[in-house]
């Protein structure tokens, strides 16, 4: 399976997408989240649920192709063992070490502690005990907050790496195929009847908790695009359908969110039917925006971009440090009053730059910080043998 330059781009650039909106969670008004600016602005609600309503299902979907490039040649119990380390290394790390101050802020900011983050630090590796709503997690004493996505990722290269003898099978073969074949209408409609179903099942009963135990509903929904990622691959005939229908699903998605919206202002108050047709709507919404996102990119992103491989090395350290670096510019910025344009936009900048520094600075360089933060160790330079001199590189012309 040869590698594809708009995959990687797009996963860098998901990734990206997510760093963007946790800025923004921080302006957003009446949505929790760890802090808030008193610059919180009701009108980015509506942009912010445009995104949210497909940007972790986006990565998810990039997650399902990664793990087909993945179980090339590797069997199910040593791809487990593999990814357990790649992923499981950064969550405990970071659990330890990077989202404590995440914490920290939020439990200042609720009055649930006083100032003196060595000694909140005591008190949190001891696992409290905490008053109610001291942060989010406080029931376990402890949290993964942003790093949610690692957990559940391990949980489903796990159950996928099991199934693989079923995937393999004759009628696994034929469910996949039955799925690469998809075109036109049947390609923008049957990926969403699952989806469609889980909301009428499951997602009345099972709210978003990103507690891994209690998440049916999105475990459904995100493990759903998990296979529907590994089963696109990269299928050339599906991947051309899907660069046909650019336009044609970006239009939809459009008219989708819309009905979304009037549905949505419709339900405030009314009868639970428009809640359902609301969330329908919004299922809708998501595939036909995963359809223009994956079209879109091929048709413009399939090309080796100098700054891949970059990106490509860098997408888990940034994912990792940039929830905590908004936090600490939040709490830094706060006392200076910049105002609601000054103010986010130094944030922004401040959290790319903090993401770049530390990366390309140290964690990059750092043989024993590479795999805390998901990356392989750095490949060391062969020694030419004694019976092949090495040559002297060929200049460039």
């Amino acid at each position: 399976m040869n590698r594809r330059h708009d995959i990687d781009a797009l996963r860098a650039l998901a990734f990206g997408l997510v760093i963007l909106y946790h800025v923004a969670m921080y302006y957003v008004a009446d949505w929790h989240w760890h802090l808030k600016s008193p610059h919180a602005a009701e009108w980015l609600q509506w942009p912010m649920r445009a995104l949210n309503l497909w940007r972790m299902d986006l990565v998810f979907l990039i997650s399902g192709v990664a793990f087909g490039f993945l179980r090339q040649g590797h069997a199910p119990l040593r791809l487990i063992g593999r990814r357990s380390l790649r992923l499981g290394v950064p969550l405990a790390f970071g659990m330890a070490v990077v989202v404590p101050y995440q914490v920290y802020v939020q439990v200042v900011d609720n009055g649930s502690i006083g100032q003196g983050f060595l000694a909140f630090l005591a008190r949190y590796y001891t696992g409290g005990p905490w008053p109610r709503g001291a942060f989010d997690g406080w029931e376990a004493g402890v949290t993964w907050n942003h790093l949610w996505y690692l957990a559940y990722l391990w949980v489903y290269t796990g159950v996928l790496a099991l199934l693989t003898p079923v995937l393999d099978s004759a009628a696994g073969q034929r469910l996949r195929q039955a799925f690469t074949r998809l075109r036109g209408p049947a390609l923008l409609l049957l990926p969403m009847v699952p989806l469609a179903l889980y909301s009428f099942t499951l997602w009345p009963r099972f709210p978003p908790t990103h507690d891994l135990i209690h998440d049916a509903w999105l475990h459904a929904v995100y493990f759903t695009l998990f296979v529907y990622g590994y089963w696109i691959g990269v299928d050339a005939g599906l991947w051309a359908a899907l660069r046909r229908l650019r336009w044609i699903a970006l239009a939809l998605a459009l008219g989708w969110f819309a009905l979304h919206v009037g549905l949505r202002t419709a339900a405030v108050g009314g009868a639970p039917g428009w809640r359902l047709a609301a969330r329908l709507a919004a299922d809708a919404y998501l595939w036909t925006s995963l359809v223009a996102v994956l079209g879109w990119a091929h048709h413009r992103l399939n090309r080796p971009w100098p700054w891949l491989g970059w990106a490509n090395e860098s997408v888990y350290p940034w994912y990792v440090l940039h929830q905590t670096l908004i936090l600490a510019l939040a709490v830094l910025l706060a006392p200076l009053a910049l105002g609601p344009v000054a103010e986010p936009a130094v944030l922004l900048l401040g959290t790319v730059l903090g993401c770049w520094v530390l990366t390309d600075g140290l964690v990059r360089r750092s043989a024993w910080l590479r795999p805390l933060f998901g990356l392989s160790p750095r490949a060391r330079p062969r020694c030419p043998s004694p019976a092949s001199p090495a040559r002297p590189a060929a200049r460039s012309a």
